[in-house]
């Protein structure tokens, strides 16, 4: 994987050209300001999210499935973490400082940060023809054979070659398309689903979830599975190369790998 979205297509261009070497590539643009923009502010919305998520999570580190779930209802998932409310029975003798009222009021902003910025890049994305051009795979990169040779170029940590400082391969379009059009709104629904003010107003959002606690459950299994994408995202910035991936998501501008040790 690699850093995140657009790329110039006169960049790709560039680097097809046969009529210099790729040495002789100079430093071009990369991303556009908007996607280097809202990528910075989603990754902000993201760890904002979390911190302030995980202090509410001790609140009640329980799951449950449907519409309602309390202390005396057996959990699909209990965490044996300490609570920050004595009611809650972990096991510890003792609770962590409640913290809701600012952990609540940071992941609310936190939450419309990520959600207004997400509209921004989806307008951008659409009318722009970037998604269209960079992360739509073609037909010809979903073959098996094409999958398997990305996966194992993957699972043994190699270095991108030249090609890959200006496009995606096909593993990179796939898991961005995942993240971007399903886990992501997948993430807004649930959490609109545990809104009770936004619940009264259209109740079948959270209808079609099967309750607010299967919302709940569900808001839980996308965090993880949005924090193991950040994971494997970060590491694959440091195998392809740390300075040159965060030098194209900050000032646009990137350098083929020939040209500098990146």
């Amino acid at each position: 994987m690699n850093a995140t979205l657009p790329i110039a297509d006169r960049a790709a261009h560039q680097l097809s050209s046969s009529a210099r070497p790729v040495s002789a590539v100079p430093s071009t643009q990369r991303h556009s300001a908007l996607v280097r923009v809202t990528h910075w502010l989603t990754t902000l919305a993201f760890l904002a999210l979390l911190l302030s998520g995980g202090e509410i999570l001790l609140s009640h580190p329980r799951f449950y499935w449907g519409e309602t779930g309390n202390v005396n209802m057996r959990p699909w998932l209990n965490l044996h973490v300490p609570s920050s409310r004595s009611a809650v029975p972990t096991g510890y003798g003792f609770v962590l400082p409640d913290q809701n009222g600012w952990s609540r009021y940071l992941h609310f902003e936190a939450a419309w940060l990520a959600v207004g910025t997400a509209l921004l890049y989806g307008l951008f994305g659409v009318f722009s023809g970037h998604f269209r051009r960079n992360l739509f795979p073609a037909a010809s990169d979903l073959s098996i054979k094409e999958l398997g040779n990305s996966l194992l170029r993957h699972l043994r940590f190699e270095r991108p070659g030249n090609e890959e400082v200006w496009s995606y391969n096909v593993l990179q379009r796939l898991s961005y398309l995942l993240v971007i059009f399903v886990l992501f709104p997948l993430m807004i629904w649930t959490g609109l689903a545990m809104s009770m003010g936004f619940t009264s107003a259209f109740p079948l959002s959270v209808r079609l979830l099967g309750g607010q606690q299967t919302a709940r459950s569900l808001h839980f299994l996308v965090t993880i599975l949005l924090v193991l994408f950040l994971f494997i995202h970060v590491l694959m910035v440091f195998v392809a190369g740390f300075r040159n991936r965060m030098r194209a998501m900050i000032s646009g501008r990137a350098i083929p790998p020939a040209e500098v040790n990146v």
